[in-house]
């Protein structure tokens, strides 16, 4: 049994991590300054602890992380509506909040596995994205590029830490979702979608919808992250968590209507009535998925459509469909 610390525990990923990690008999704290929605199913679990506060709190950190045997790394500000609305905020606490934890890590020699993103590959024609290709970004002044900044600048400050002593993984996720994901309408594309299609609104469709994801299950993706920290292969590496089945946004939102049985519509919106001069899309976003096959053991088995439909399923029975 390990004693297993997830900043950002109670968020959408860091909830079924800590079901995951307990289903194996592990003690989990989680730290977070959410409210405990994703959680409450586990409060009276024994081997669970939950603290609300901050990664900006020394002591408590300090304390937690003397505590634990690995450190889970997930707590960050993500989300379009803060990179365009709030990018100091993302900065500060993707990068300060970051290396915090890696300071106090180092301090105590215990492992850190960190949460970063298909973000930081930028707009690189390279597809599908491999963990060693380069980094293609936009203009400084366009505030959707500060949160890939952020996380690369995590994933230097781990590196930075690694090469004095730390044992670190580095796991770069691509588009997951499923039940506890945002709340509807805002954030991630499934979940506009889903708040849309379930009040029979049209989807929004950004520019032509040709642009194309990946799209990642979080029962697949927490099967890759609680291996990241038992395989010793994977210390010091970076590693792509994510399906390499390539769908459009455009297939995405018909593919939801259809399963949803809605008889909702698609309308496409230029990208600037949303967001204005502050993002720029990425035409493609697809991983290189060998290394969590070979390194972590990991194949992705739930498909696009099962997944989506779970989802679904998830947020009619939450009675949020009026």
């Amino acid at each position: 049994m390990r004693r297993v610390l997830i900043t950002g525990g109670a968020g959408f990923l860091g909830s079924h991590l800590a079901d995951a990690l307990l289903a194996r008999g592990d003690e989990v704290a989680i730290l977070d300054t959410a409210g405990d929605l994703k959680v409450r199913h586990l409060l009276g679990n024994s081997r669970f602890r939950y603290v609300r506060d901050s990664i900006f709190n020394r002591e408590i950190l300090e304390g937690l992380i003397t505590w634990c045997d690995v450190v889970y790394h997930l707590a960050a500000v993500v989300g379009v509506e803060h990179y365009v609305g709030d990018p100091y905020q993302v900065l500060n606490v993707n990068v300060n909040g970051t290396q915090s934890v890696l300071t106090l890590a180092f301090k105590a020699q215990k492992k850190v596995i960190f949460s970063s993103t298909s973000e930081v590959y930028g707009k690189s024609s390279s597809v599908p994205f491999r963990e060693d290709g380069d980094r293609v970004l936009g203009s400084t002044r366009i505030d959707r590029w500060c949160y890939s900044t952020s996380k690369a600048v995590g994933e230097h400050f781990c590196f930075a830490f690694h090469k004095i002593g730390l044992p670190v993984v580095v796991l770069r996720y691509f588009n997951v979702y499923g039940p506890r994901l945002d709340r509807m309408d805002v954030g991630r594309v499934i979940t506009i979608f889903l708040g849309q299609l379930l009040r029979g609104k049209p989807l929004t469709v950004i520019g032509d919808g040709k642009q194309t994801r990946s799209f990642t299950y979080v029962d697949d993706a927490i099967r890759a992250t609680v291996a990241a920290g038992l395989k010793e292969e994977a210390v010091g590496g970076i590693i792509n968590i994510g399906s390499d089945k390539e769908v459009s946004i455009k297939e995405l939102a018909e593919l939801m209507i259809a399963l949803s049985g809605s008889t909702s519509s698609m309308t496409f919106v230029p990208q600037k009535s949303i967001y204005g001069d502050s993002y720029e899309d990425i035409p493609r976003r697809v991983p290189d998925s060998s290394r969590m096959r070979e390194i972590l053991g990991v194949t992705p088995q739930v498909s696009l459509e099962d997944g989506l439909r779970r989802t679904i399923e998830w947020f009619r029975a939450q009675g949020i469909e009026p």
